[in-house]
This record gives C-alpha cells, sequence and structure tokens, in this order.
C-alpha cells in the first residue's frame, strides 16, 4: 500500500524547531480543526479520557477541554517543544494534560480511551497497520476515533514546480483516501466514514508558501529526498515554474484534507494481519468457563 517512508528523526526535528512559529501559520489548521470538531456530534456519551493525538501547540486540545470539562483531556505530541507551548493554552480551571509519545506506541492501557481525536498530524506516520491497531487497541469498544490527514493532491503545485527543475523529491508525498480506509477496515475499526474537501490558499510568492511550510514544520520529511542542499540553479526553476501558475495576481497552493471518523471494535473483534490472515484477541476472563470437560 505504502511506497513512501518518514524519516521519523526529521519529523521529530522539523515540528520541535517549529513550536514557537506554529501559531503565526496556522489559519488553514484552525479552519481543518473547527470542521472535525463537528464530527463530536456523532458521540453521543459522556467521555471520560480524550486523547489529542499529534496536539502541537494545543489550540485543539483546549477546545477539547471546554467542549468535555468533566473528561481527562491529554495532550499527545512527539515533538516535547510543542507541548511546552501548549502550556499556555491550559487554564487554570480547565487544564488538560500533556504526554510526549508516538501515535503508534502510546502509553496508555488497552480499552481506555473513549474519544481519540487527531487533526492533521496522521500525514506524518507512515505505517498506518501500527498506527490504526494502536487507535483500536486503546479505544473502548463504541469509542470514537476522529481524525483528519492531507491527502495526495495536497501541494500539487509546489510538487509539479519542482519537476519541471529536476527528478529529485522535494515534497512530502500523502496517502490516498481509499488507502486510509482500506487500513481503518484491515485494524477491525467500525463503520468507518471518510470525506474529502480540497483548500486553495494564496500567497503574494512561492517564497512566502515555502516560509509558511518551514513555520508550521511541515517540510519535506520523506527519506527519498535528497541528503545534500538543493543547487541555487535548481531552486529558481522551480520559483519561474511556480511563477507561471499565477491566478489573478496570486500563487495558489492546494490542499487535499481527508477528515474521517470510526468506532472502537467490540471485544474479540478480528483484523487483519500483515500476512493477510485475521486475528481476533479475548481476555482471559471471557474466555473462563468455556472450556469443556
Amino acid at each position: 500500500m505504502n511506497e513512501f517512508h518518514l524519516d521519523r528523526a526529521r519529523v521529530q526535528r522539523n515540528f520541535a524547531r517549529a513550536a514557537q512559529t506554529y501559531e503565526q501559520h496556522d489559519a488553514l489548521q484552525r479552519e481543518v480543526q473547527q470542521s472535525l470538531l463537528e464530527r463530536l456530534d456523532f458521540y453521543l456519551e459522556s467521555p471520560a479520557r480524550v486523547l489529542d493525538v499529534g496536539a502541537g501547540t494545543g489550540r485543539g486540545t483546549a477546545l477539547l477541554k471546554k467542549r468535555y470539562p468533566k473528561a481527562e483531556v491529554i495532550a499527545v505530541d512527539l515533538a516535547l517543544p510543542m507541548l511546552k507551548v501548549a502550556k499556555k493554552h491550559s487554564a487554570w480551571l480547565k487544564p488538560f494534560q500533556r504526554v510526549c509519545a508516538e501515535a503508534t506506541r502510546l502509553p496508555f492501557p488497552d480499552h481506555s480511551v473513549d474519544v481519540l481525536h487527531s487533526s492533521l498530524c496522521f500525514q506524518w506516520i507512515d505505517d498506518l497497520a501500527a498506527l490504526f491497531n494502536e487507535c483500536a487497541r486503546v479505544l473502548k469498544p463504541g469509542g470514537l476515533l476522529v481524525f483528519s490527514t492531507f491527502g495526495p493532491d495536497t501541494l500539487k503545485e509546489l510538487r509539479a514546480a519542482w519537476a519541471s527543475a529536476d527528478e529529485q523529491s522535494h515534497v512530502s508525498r500523502f496517502l490516498d483516501m481509499h488507502d486510509v480506509g482500506d487500513a481503518l477496515i484491515a485494524a477491525g475499526l467500525r463503520d468507518p466514514v471518510l470525506d474529502v474537501d480540497r483548500y486553495t490558499l494564496t500567497y503574494s510568492s512561492p517564497t512566502m508558501l515555502l516560509k509558511e511550510l518551514k513555520g508550521l514544520g511541515a517540510t519535506h520529511a520523506d527519506r527519498a529526498r535528497e541528503r545534500h542542499l538543493t543547487g541555487k540553479a535548481h531552486y529558481q526553476r522551480m520559483l519561474a515554474a511556480y511563477e507561471g501558475m499565477r491566478v489573478d495576481g496570486r500563487i495558489p497552493a492546494t490542499w487535499e484534507v481527508v477528515t474521517a471518523h470510526a468506532w472502537g471494535p467490540p471485544p474479540g473483534q478480528s483484523r487483519r494481519s500483515r500476512d493477510g490472515g485475521e486475528i481476533a484477541s479475548f481476555s482471559v476472563d471471557s474466555l473462563r468457563g468455556s472450556r469443556r470437560r
């Protein structure tokens, strides 16, 4: 399914460096966050524990705490500097916890989470099987997974501009909605629903877009990228190609956003293994008394 791989250490380093500048450039992220929060209307219970995975600077976590004031709300992020910035959004009367951890290795017990929320984080994880298996593990049966992630048309103009300059990889790639949906089902998550929206942001110049990407920490993190500095001539060719895409005097940049939700599986729900078989798990207690004598 996945023909490319991300450099996890680089992803972590990019976002750590962007912690202080992230909120200067996160207009799209705020818009997507508001849209994602609407999906929480499907959850009709009062959650005891809510995770915000890939919480970044904690804006979304604070909104979750406001929505669920009686719940234990926890911001989880791979970049510790992001969580340090997030402290300013943790109100005295409605504080949330902060935990530095990977989305594929959440430090929480099985079936201990009512709502797992993640806004524009999962595109930085290339092992979807590990990711969604972990989501299924920590979610309570009937718990809600709700997330957004970038799709493959994201930054297609920048990718095309670089392609006209050389044949190297300069822009991170993202997975198709159908691959994400297949991975959700394979992990045993129930009744997934996915939608796609496209946003077009415009800039005064290509360099302003590049500045924004750096400020967000959303820079190239594929392992296939060139390890040496890009030559000035290649860079100028890319800029010239992008300049040719101006519309009404502005530089366009497309962001394809996949928004989805699914439900925690019931006990014993089977899931696909990497070799194509199916695995079902049961607690020891649930098996007691079932043996025939």
